[in-house]
């Protein structure tokens, strides 16, 4: 068994983030499963779609939820779904934390969650070095 993953995020930007994990790695090696919120949703309806996809994904190993942005009506969704014996949510995700995620898939739900987490962060970079940026006057 494995743990199941639920991306739950503004429009599509869920659905092409695990297209383009999957097409980098070649397989998706979780169960995973999207829900699309649009600005018009109705909050209560997706709360029960998301409550299905969550029995879906659910093999026994529980399920990560992974988000947009903290606060929003995604993530408001995802933190209902909050469960400490069996439903874990990361926010603010990303592709380089999708792929950490699903390189991952052998490792239980609170050493996935940490990944999520860690590919998450270690996936912001800041591209300019320091002594290649141009300096700047004082105001």
């Amino acid at each position: 068994m494995t743990v199941g993953l639920l991306v739950i995020t503004h429009n599509r930007i869920g659905e092409e983030l695990l297209s383009s994990a999957v097409g980098t790695l070649g397989i998706c090696p979780l169960c995973t499963e999207t829900l699309v919120v649009r600005s018009d949703c109705d909050p209560d309806q997706l709360r029960e779609e998301a409550r299905a996809q969550l029995q879906r994904l659910d093999q026994g190993d529980g399920v990560l939820v992974l988000t947009d942005i903290y606060g929003s009506t995604p993530s408001n969704i995802a933190h209902s779904l909050l469960d400490p014996k069996g439903v874990r949510v990361v926010s603010g995700v990303n592709l380089p934390m999708l792929l950490r995620v699903l390189n991952y898939p052998q490792l239980n739900l609170d050493e996935l969650a940490q990944k999520a987490l860690s590919g998450g962060r270690d996936g912001i970079i800041d591209c300019c070095p320091e002594e290649k940026r141009a300096p700047r006057a004082l105001p």
